[in-house]
């Protein structure tokens, strides 16, 4: 039981950073990088379909991305989704693949960055303390089921503390790192 908690509890913690992860890649620096279309998904036949599944991505140099379709017929599909998308970076057309190029960011927009990546920062640590919150509230369902004792509750809230401070620390220095990456120039 007490395994079964604890196993949970850093299994959804790992799901956060994961998802967090994912948000810091979406959001563009001043670098080229593939994983700014991973959220863009175009209209391939009446099915929604991610960009790096209907073209190969490729970045030439540090401040262009080159998508080539593998079916031609989708080259306006996907330039409208990028259109759509609220990447900030106006696609290129030349009929046999599209041009992303990344200009410089502004301080501005830096800061705009940093602070929206500070909001998804935020939100992970939240997800990890609600976590916490629920694994000790099924710590105490089975101190009052008599299944766990008194020294075993105070032992595993303490595993899932250590945890959650483990988790928030990780946290941080993934947002430190996205904010560093953010500012340079």
């Amino acid at each position: 039981m007490a395994h079964e908690i604890l196993e949970n509890a850093e299994e959804h913690m790992l799901k956060t950073i994961s998802a967090l992860s994912d948000n810091f890649g979406a959001v563009r620096t001043g670098r080229a990088n593939a994983m700014v279309l991973d959220r863009i998904r175009v209209d391939y036949y009446g099915v929604p379909t991610p960009v790096n599944q209907m073209a190969a991505v490729k970045t030439p140099d540090a401040h262009l991305l080159v998508i080539e379709p593998w079916d031609k017929t989708t080259l306006k599909s996907i330039e409208k989704a990028i259109i759509a998308s609220d990447l900030g970076v106006n696609p290129s057309n030349d009929g046999m693949c599209i041009r992303l190029p990344f200009p410089q960011l502004t301080e501005e927009r830096r800061r705009e960055l940093a602070k929206q990546c500070k909001a998804y920062a935020e939100e992970a640590r939240v997800a990890v303390r609600n976590v916490r919150r629920d694994a000790n509230n099924a710590i105490d369902k089975a101190g009052k089921n008599d299944a766990m004792p008194e020294d075993e509750q105070s032992r595993l809230e303490k595993e899932v503390q250590k945890l959650t401070d483990k988790y928030i620390a990780e946290i941080d220095a993934l947002y430190k790192k996205k904010e560093a990456e953010l500012m340079e120039i």
